[in-house]
């Protein structure tokens, strides 16, 4: 089977943006653990809990890691850590700033991928659980390569829950026009491979950014690389790629 559409997570896949999200996750935790007398929050917690999912469902599942309940709030409420939203716009305040202070730039091989994917044919979107998304990828000089971006505005707005629901995937998918069966999901999280697999989506592609090609291949990933520099438009040909990979770690 020919495969159409690449679908492309933002953070950790298309943009470093990933590494400054743990940064501004791991200060906003860090006080609150510590202020609170909680076992301290480290990387593990932002794998386990918090990559791939939207903010506030972030917060929320971390804080049910440290046994804390803190009613859920609206969705402006101002940052502070009164309640859930609240601690997810402090998050989020904390992240525009390092944004600000240390811009974005993408991944060379990600880019690189996207010429060969969009050369080949395919058409492409950026599906991602941040609200950020299009200051993001305008930032990194990506937004003109994506007329279909479906970010945590959409999904709220579509009523569409976030990863690991594949729901956000396959209303991208929608949009483009292409059944599920001929798209191509690329991810880093757990949580976005899990929604890739559970359509489920002809390929799910994952990238390895630190949270294991295992843990990636055991999430449901087809095929794991730890740059999208290593991979082909060959991959659009299902046939091929099943059979060069045969499941295996790439």
């Amino acid at each position: 089977m020919t495969l159409r559409a690449v679908l492309f997570d933002l953070d950790g896949v298309l943009t470093p943006t990933a590494e400054v999200h743990m940064r501004a996750w791991s200060r906003l935790f860090t006080g609150f653990t510590e202020a609170r007398g909680l076992a301290p929050y480290t990387d593990a917690d932002y794998f386990a809990h918090v990559d791939g999912k939207p903010r506030f469902e972030g917060v929320a599942t971390f804080l049910a890691s440290r046994g804390v309940e803190l009613p859920w709030g609206a969705d402006d409420d101002a940052p502070g850590s009164g309640t859930v939203c609240a601690l997810g716009n402090e998050k989020n305040e904390i992240v525009n700033r390092m944004f600000d202070e240390e811009g974005i730039d993408p991944y060379p091989g990600s880019v690189a991928f996207l010429d060969e994917v969009t050369a080949a044919g395919a058409q492409v979107a950026v599906v991602s659980s941040s609200r950020n998304a299009p200051a993001v990828l305008a930032a990194a000089g990506l937004a003109h390569r994506f007329e279909v971006v479906v970010d945590g505005v959409v999904a709220q707005a579509a009523g569409l829950p976030g990863k690991p629901a594949p729901d956000t995937y396959v209303h991208a998918a929608q949009v483009l026009g292409v059944p599920v069966e001929e798209s191509v999901v690329v991810e880093d999280a757990l949580s976005g491979v899990r929604a890739g697999h559970a359509a489920p989506f002809g390929l799910v592609l994952g990238v390895d950014r630190g949270v294991g090609a295992q843990a990636l291949l055991d999430a449901g990933a087809d095929v794991v690389v730890g740059d999208l520099g290593e991979v082909d438009a060959t991959i659009l040909d299902w046939s091929r790629a099943t059979s060069a990979t045969d499941g295996k770690d790439a």
